[in-house]
């Protein structure tokens, strides 16, 4: 079979690999679409601390199933809870298998789904609605971290909110927000199509290229700053920010994964009494609601995908990326092309 594999730091090919042969407990799935997502970004980088080439990219994928198992028969579309925990550590023995920790994720533990085929414990699978286009169904799994994030902030009804970076996990953020009642939701980032695309969403854009973030949140709240922050670009600016454009006794939601440390003002923390708090990936039950949320705001959905390409010429994906000459928000890769 076709697939894409990480080769070494900033290196990736199109390979003929061995197809996966199910075992026990497993089933083949023939991929469709899959997602290429930050950690890809951060693997073919070379700076993932796990994972090693040569490795199959890639966890947002949707497939059919190819050989039958217990629960899911020949060619019934599925997506899959990538997580592998260890189920004896304390965040495992106490219901939060999520946070394991020697969590382990498919396509940065172990090959993943950029590829024709992969084999997958039917344990971790969801069915797709016959109604859900493939193309959304490739985004269940960020859309479970964004539900993760709206859900960890403890975020009321009617609040305001900022999501720090329009990139596909922040106006997935932003739309999860919406939908579980934020009254409004400022977007903040430094590319133009990405903040137009923020504004044809309904989002408030705040551009930071011109003004001072701090400075302009304060203008468009009367002076009050936001309910809820949401740390979604991964960057020291942006954790430099989070303190200063929440309202006292707000908070702070770090949905992003900062490689390295960067200054935070605790000061704003004590002074505000502000709340933060992480969020990171998903529990089994938030992947599953995920699916409906997603079919709900699929027409939304729809829209952050701003590329599709052939698995024949996925090894151009990061260069693509990194060019940033259009709009590319969610990229996914055709598997059966």
């Amino acid at each position: 079979m076709k697939a894409l594999v990480y080769t070494g730091p900033k290196s990736v090919e199109v390979r003929e690999t061995e197809q996966p042969q199910p075992k026990p407990g497993e089933v083949l799935l023939k991929l469709q679409l899959c997602g290429v997502c930050g950690t890809d970004i951060g693997i073919h980088s070379g700076s993932h601390p796990r994972a090693a080439a040569p490795l199959i990219l890639g966890h947002e994928f949707v497939g059919e199933v190819v050989t039958p198992g217990s629960r899911f028969g020949p060619g019934q579309r599925v997506v899959a809870y990538p997580l592998f925990s260890c189920g004896t550590c304390h965040p495992c023995r106490t219901g939060k298998p999520h946070v394991c920790n020697s969590l382990r994720l498919i396509g940065i533990d172990g090959d993943g789904g950029i590829a024709q085929y992969l084999a997958v414990d039917e344990d971790m699978l969801f069915a797709v609605p016959e109604e859900m286009d493939n193309r959304i169904a490739a985004l269940v799994e960020p859309m479970a971290v964004a539900l993760r994030a709206v859900e960890q902030s403890g975020m009321g009804l009617a609040d305001r909110i900022a999501v720090l970076g329009a990139g596909p996990i922040g106006l997935l953020t932003a739309l999860a927000a919406r939908q579980a009642g934020a009254a409004s939701v400022l977007v903040s980032d430094v590319d133009p199509a990405r903040l137009a695309l923020a504004r044809d969403l309904g989002f408030q854009p705040v551009d930071l290229r011109h003004e001072d973030l701090s400075a302009q949140v304060q203008t468009m709240t009367g002076g009050d700053g936001v309910d809820v922050v949401f740390e979604c670009a991964g960057v020291a600016d942006a954790a430099g920010d989070m303190t200063r454009i929440a309202r006292p006794g707000g908070t702070i939601c770090l949905t992003s994964l900062h490689k390295s440390p960067c200054p935070v003002a605790l000061l704003d923390i004590a002074f505000k009494e502000l709340r933060l708090v992480g969020s990171r990936v998903y529990t089994r039950e938030q992947f599953r609601r995920s699916i409906d949320l997603a079919m709900t705001l699929a027409d939304d959905l729809e829209r952050l995908i701003t590329r599709t390409l052939p698995l024949s010429q996925s090894a151009q994906v990061f260069e693509l990326i990194a060019a940033r000459d259009e709009a590319n928000v969610k990229v996914l890769i055709d598997c059966t092309a």
